[in-house]
């Protein structure tokens, strides 16, 4: 037989219900479940085979299905009803951010970030911080806050995890077809696709741009994946993380630099440039020589336009874990790029430079602080470990008045909040609790939900979960090559009515994956109690590259097989976020342990939290401001111990006598077959307390109002009457950093060391200017108590200058009033003073008495 060509027959959808197709292409489908249904009932099975994506389904979905669907009148309601929200959701009239910041609705915030989790069948994320970028998206949307994305759409995503007989992780890599993503060309204002040019060591390097709708909001996604590029240049964005340090920076370079050649060319001018972690730090090099080149404004000029309309969020409280690249490789890479900012090699080298023991590295974190106005931590804990790491850059500045403050992490609970469990709260909650997630008020309700409704809820997404469990357990089984037997066995795993916990994440050694495995025999017993069975199901992936955490991976698989853990622990393949949607809407308990305070924030506690699932973790994180006895349980103590061995001692101990004393003992308080009351107040209270606080709703509006506006109307001073602000800070910064190494400062201790709360203590101090004017500077008491040698600070106080005793030498007189007992400590500084400055301490100047 000769086969002369071929041919893709798709299906045809009736004009009826011909918007399935537009649907299919924007993102809100994900999170709206009426929408996820007009797919799935025309043919359950090829839904759950095209992995949830419906452009793919619409491509394979049979003729005859559309046909019945446009004939059937309970479909087509349900179809009408859909669309008409649809419609409704993307041309509201007002949403938040239009009744809060009415002027501002045509700015739009650029949100770079190198990785984005909007739904498992878009694989271009990792992990966490991808799918917090994403939730961060749907968040915008649902507020109508203007802010596009900006990231890569790897043509190979992130990869599929195979774990082979030995329990050894394999890593596939699978090339995504474009045709069957919900991903379309970006096009310019006049129609043409976008494609952007980056210059690379000895070549250009083209880049198509993908637009993502979501919701409102688009995300365009760069992509090298095409001609004319070299075959090595069309794999340099082709896998999430992959590849060397070559490979890394030219990532960073695409993303960075290529990101904005991308939005200029798409039409837009953002107002705030936000960069989720440092990979993307090279983009405000990118504003920097736009303003150098086309606005003829000089280096220290344009970085004033650029900082002050930039943010930067940093998510990594291990210095491993921040990007750096030695100079010689930066220097290849932009020898003929630094002339263009105005710079020489050095200047340019040093706007990132962090001197590790090696020798000194270009590094990016380093970089997004020094160009960034604004800058903030994932979790009141991080922001303290951020401003520690950090604090080279703001010498004899206090630790806590180091300018990164914090934003704790949240979630967008409709992407990640049962179904069942919503139509409970639309029963029990207000009518328009959708739209006030994170009002504590909106969610005192959920006490009066009936115990015995929520325990049926409950129950049944652990039955669904478990079901769940043992297909993907039987499918792993059948690639492994195993026989019939074996397959059955797993489709009888696990034990629907049993305490049942979850551990699923990255597979990182500080997450402590073994932790609960310290002591087999304990473990053991807590598994196998007849009365009080519990058992265990863990997910996750390791860094290709991650040998360590690869073994972690084999050691609980193999510990799966084992006599006394087999049948109670499970480890499940290939951890994406279909798989963590099935697990934190099905577990009774979610384990956290990592190594405090190693861990940014987490947000999969958050996710199980809302879905009422009992969060048993350390008090790192998000869970250390959450945790509040009665909404899950704490692992070990807030403290820190002289060794890694002795914390995980600590922490163990911790953990099986909590799991043992409490949580075991809570969850089966019960008679026969009934719910347990205690139980169920802890599942009430972490719905009802996590939900508002963790609430996407509630970080972005955060971030809105402490971060994007501020950013936006600091950016719009410094460019007005033809950059004169931005100008005149470069000047005014020049001349006090030349003129600063004579600033001196000497103050008159008080007499009092005894007072009442209240007293007054009088200070007066001397100081040399040495050419600063003194209207350039304040000077100020500062009090505290004593931490690490430092002022730990409660307040501060102005001094004011009373007289001129000398050539450049003043007097200030100045007081505090102590409103707490205790030891204080105090001080006298000068800082730089200029109504212009983003922060007191943007210039990591000071002089201390």
């Amino acid at each position: 037989m000769n086969v002369l060509g071929r041919v893709s027959v798709f299906p045809a959808i009736p004009d009826r219900i011909g918007r399935l197709h537009e649907l299919a292409y924007n993102l809100w489908w994900s999170w709206t479940p009426e929408a996820l249904h007009l797919y799935s009932s025309l043919d359950p099975v090829l839904w759950e085979q095209t992995y949830h994506n419906p452009v793919k389904f619409l491509r394979s979905v049979a003729q005859e299905r559309l046909d019945e669907a446009a004939a059937n009148e309970e479909y087509l309601a349900a179809y009408d009803a859909v669309m008409a929200a649809f419609d409704a959701y993307m041309n509201a009239p007002e949403t938040w951010f239009r009744r809060n910041y009415p002027n501002e609705t045509g700015n739009t915030i650029a949100y770079f970030s190198a990785e984005f989790g909007l739904h498992e069948s878009l694989p271009i994320y990792s992990g966490g911080l991808g799918v917090l970028a994403g939730d961060h998206c749907k968040g915008a949307s649902d507020l109508g806050l203007p802010l596009v994305g900006v990231g890569f759409l790897y043509p190979q995503g992130y990869f599929k995890q195979r774990l082979t007989p030995e329990g050894w992780q394999e890593a596939i890599y699978e090339k995504i077809n474009f045709a069957e993503v919900p991903a379309t060309p970006a096009r310019r204002p006049d129609g043409r696709e976008v494609l952007v040019q980056v210059e690379l060591p000895g070549r250009t390097v083209t880049a198509r741009v993908w637009r993502i709708q979501v919701g409102r909001n688009p995300l365009f996604l760069l992509d090298t994946d095409v001609d004319p590029n070299a075959p090595e240049d069309r794999e340099l964005a082709a896998r999430l993380y992959g590849g060397d340090q070559e490979m890394r920076i030219s990532q960073e370079i695409i993303l960075g630099i290529g990101g904005v050649r991308a939005l200029r060319a798409l039409g837009y001018q953002p107002a705030v440039w936000h960069l989720n972690e440092g990979h993307a730090a090279f983009l405000n090099l990118e504003r920097l020589r736009e303003l150098v080149q086309h606005q003829s404004l000089t280096f220290h000029e344009a970085v004033e336009v650029v900082r002050a309309s930039s943010i930067f969020t940093t998510h990594t409280p291990v210095m491993a874990g921040h990007d750096a690249f030695p100079f010689d490789l930066v220097e290849r890479y932009f020898n003929g790029y630094w002339g263009q900012l105005g710079l020489n090699r050095e200047a340019f080298l040093n706007l990132a430079r962090h001197d590790m023991p090696w020798g000194p590295q270009f590094s990016m974190t380093v970089l997004a602080l020094q160009l960034t106005g604004q800058h903030n931590g994932v979790s009141e804990l991080h922001g303290d470990v951020s401003r520690r790491m950090w604090r080279s850059l703001w010498p004899g500045t206090p630790v806590d008045q180091i300018p990164i403050i914090h934003i704790t992490n949240g979630v967008h609970q409709q992407s990640w909040v049962a179904e069942p469990l919503e139509q409970l709260f639309d029963r029990s909650l207000p009518r328009d609790w959708r739209d006030r997630l994170d009002e504590p008020g909106v969610w005192t309700h959920v006490q009066s939900i009936p115990d015995e409704e929520l325990w049926q809820v409950r129950r049944a997404l652990k039955h669904r979960m478990v079901g769940f469990v043992r297909l993907r357990l039987a499918a792993t089984l059948r690639q492994q090559g195993e026989g019939p037997k074996r397959v059955r066995e797993a489709l009888h795993l696990l034990d629907p009515e049993a305490l049942t916990i979850g551990f699923a994440r990255r597979f990182a050694t500080y997450k402590r994956a073994t932790l609960i495995f310290r002591d087999p025999e304990r473990l053991k017993r807590i598994l196998n109690d007849p009365e009080r069975p519990v058992q265990l199901i863990f997910a996750g992936k390791a860094h290709p590259a991650d040998q360590p955490g690869k073994e972690l991976i084999q050691r609980i698989y193999q510990l799966s097989q084992q006599e006394g853990f087999a049948g109670r622990i499970v480890l499940l393949e290939d951890y994406d976020i279909n798989v963590a949607r099935h697990l934190v809407q099905g577990v009774d308990v979610w384990l956290n342990n990592p190594r405090r305070p190693l861990e940014a924030s987490g947000t999969s506690g958050m996710k199980a939290s809302m879905n009422g699932v009992a969060n048993f973790s350390v008090l790192d994180g998000w869970w250390r401001e959450a945790y509040n006895r009665e909404n899950g349980w704490a692992i070990g103590q807030e403290r820190e111990y002289k060794d890694v061995e002795t914390q995980d001692e600590a922490d163990a101990l911790s953990l099986y006598a909590t799991l043992e004393d409490e949580i075991v003992s809570t969850y089966y308080d019960c008679a026969s077959g009934a719910c347990s009351p205690r139980w169920l107040a802890t599942v009430k209270a972490a719905i009802s307390t996590i939900t508002p606080r963790f609430s996407i709703m509630r970080v972005v509006k955060e971030y809105t109002n402490r971060l994007y506006i501020p950013a936006e109307r600091a950016g719009e001073a410094v460019v007005q009457q033809s950059y004169a602000l931005a100008r005149e800070l470069a000047r005014w910064k020049h001349r006090l950093q030349l003129d600063w190494p004579g600033v001196h400062v000497e103050a008159t201790r008080a007499d009092a060391r005894q007072l009442r709360v209240g007293e007054t203590v009088p200070i007066t101090a001397h100081v040399r200017l040495n050419g600063v004017n003194p209207d350039d500077i304040a000077v100020e008491v500062v009090f505290g108590s004593e931490r690490d040698g430092e002022i730990a600070v409660q307040g501060t106080a102005p001094m004011r200058r009373v007289a001129r005793v000398a050539d450049s030498i003043y007097r200030y007189e100045g007081a505090f009033t102590p409103t707490k007992s205790g030891l204080l400590v105090y001080g006298v500084r000068v800082l730089p003073h200029h109504e212009g400055l983003l922060n007191e301490h943007e210039l990591g100047l000071v002089r201390w008495a």
